[in-house]
């Protein structure tokens, strides 16, 4: 029999990808990747190696989940090296565990490769910190989308009241039922609030805010999706870094302008 390897990805930037994972893809016969996957990495696969497209869109899945199960079976009864390629870590809302599941029930080998997961990155490359000594003692990774739509199921209330920081995955669409159900149960309209839209990769853009004000400010910037959202005061951590960059930015320029 051959060996399914469940590989996390990173969030984006290619250079992140973890040394482990990267041998991973480098001996593979076959890679299932997924859409938020940098396409880069695949240039590390070996040359007649099978690349797999399982790329899943919101509200739209290209490939259906027990399609991918039954390729991942297949080809390592073919006794194929097979790298199920995510983005970020394959067990952070990745379903990692249920793809392990189908593979165990079929007595085939599998081993999990962790990776860095978006929100902690996209946040880091935002200058913002998940915790901090002052600002944010615990934290959460929370799913800002369900099956139904709205994450009507996530326990806010005591998200809202025992932890400082929120890391929300795939709630662009529903930040409106978000951040009207954080204060509900009792966050602050003036909570500071990031979006990171493509954190960690070129294309990266971050806005700041409160959740009073989120809303407006991403329909201004036109933030979509892929994003990250983090709530907490954390943020302002991240907008102090911003601002100090900015000055010492300025301070060079104006020192280059009365050199010349």
């Amino acid at each position: 029999m051959g060996k399914v390897y469940l590989v996390g990805a990173g969030p984006g930037d290619p250079d992140l990808i973890t040394v482990k994972a990267l041998k991973c893809i480098q001996k593979a016969d076959v890679i299932l990747y997924d859409r938020l996957v940098n396409t880069k990495l695949l240039e590390e696969a070996k040359e007649h190696a099978d690349l797999i497209y399982c790329g899943k869109l919101p509200k739209l899945h290209l490939m259906k989940q027990d399609t991918i199960n039954h390729l991942l079976v297949k080809y390592a009864k073919q006794n194929k090296i097979v790298v199920r390629l995510k983005g970020g870590d394959p067990f952070v809302f990745g379903r990692g565990a249920e793809e392990a599941e189908v593979l165990a029930k079929q007595g085939l080998s599998y081993e999990v490769v962790p990776g860095i997961t978006s929100g902690i990155a996209a946040p880091a490359y935002a200058d913002i910190p998940i915790t901090h000594r002052e600002l944010g003692r615990s934290f959460a990774v929370v799913t800002g989308h369900c099956k139904n739509g709205q994450p009507t199921d996530i326990h806010w209330e005591q998200l809202a009241n025992s932890v400082d920081t929120l890391a929300i995955y795939m709630g662009i669409s529903n930040l409106r039922f978000i951040t009207q159900k954080l204060m509900e149960c009792g966050k602050s309209p003036s909570t500071k609030i990031a979006i990171i839209q493509e954190g960690t990769t070129d294309s990266q853009k971050a806005v700041t805010g409160t959740l009073a004000t989120i809303l407006s400010i991403v329909e201004r910037h036109k933030i979509e999706n892929p994003a990250m959202i983090v709530v907490g005061e954390v943020v302002q951590v991240g907008e102090k870094l911003q601002r100090l960059k900015e000055i010492h930015q300025h301070t060079i320029s104006s020192h280059v302008v009365e050199a010349n």
